[in-house]
């Protein structure tokens, strides 16, 4: 979350009183018709005045009452490869930010970066989500809201993401190979199919489509942005109030 410093409040206080201490002296001016006296009422209120809104400011930070806690979500999407995953998860990430809050993004592609020896069997791909999971866990103990795009292809890798972690949106991108094979422009789909990359996702390893998402896009009725628009709703409506 986000602190106030020192200097914003004093900036925000010298703002408010050149306001403030303008009205003022053209009061005491338009009562009395001394300019002197206008100016040096207007100065000594400014500098009793600053001091007083900064106490006053420190005061209210430390008050509790009034204040709402933003819970960490995770939104996670799962799909197929090349379904859409990570063009709809960026959008959306994109646009929470907006709304300033404590914000990461993770995606498979990345984490895969750092962890290369990780495999695709299933146990490994198990293992693997657990590790996720983990990290989630830690970012939401600091009040981090995640947005996560992983193939996540097995129902018990999911669930244990939803056991694991505070307010998990599942989002499946909705896509059949037939329309992922058409998107390849990494190629992968093809090299698969001659047998190059094995466990691959939807050709030689199984996809479990999720049966309890919170939001399921078809990727061929909805663009990317209307996507996004769906999902970010979601978590306004629900989570952002």
């Amino acid at each position: 979350m986000y602190r106030e410093t020192n200097l914003r409040s004093i900036v925000k206080g010298i703002t408010w009183r050149a306001v403030a201490t303008g009205t003022t002296m053209g009061i005491v001016y338009l009562f009395f018709g001394n300019l002197e006296l206008a100016v040096a009422t207007g100065l000594l209120e400014t500098i009793a005045k600053i001091g007083l809104y900064w106490g006053h400011e420190k005061v209210w930070q430390r008050v509790k009452w009034g204040k709402k806690r933003i819970e960490p979500f995770n939104i996670w999407f799962t799909g197929l490869p090349l379904s859409g995953k990570t063009t709809i998860a960026d959008l959306v990430y994109k646009e929470l930010q907006k709304l300033d809050i404590p914000l990461e993004r993770i995606d498979s592609k990345d984490v895969r970066e750092l962890f290369p020896e990780v495999g695709y069997t299933r146990e490994e791909r198990i293992r693997h989500i657990k590790r996720i999971g983990h990290l989630i866990q830690t970012l939401q103990r600091n009040s981090i809201s995640t947005v996560c795009s992983f193939v996540s292809p097995y129902k018990e890798a999911r669930k244990m993401i939803r056991e694991m972690v505070k307010n998990n949106v599942v989002v499946y991108v909705k896509a059949d190979v037939e329309t992922c094979k058409k998107r390849d422009y990494k190629g992968v789909y093809e090299k698969a199919l001659k047998g190059e990359i094995p466990n691959f996702t939807g050709v030689s390893d199984v996809y479990e489509e999720p049966q309890h998402a919170e939001i399921v896009i078809d990727t061929q009725k909805l663009s990317p942005q209307e996507a996004s628009k769906i999902v970010v709703e979601h978590i306004k409506k629900y989570y952002i109030k």
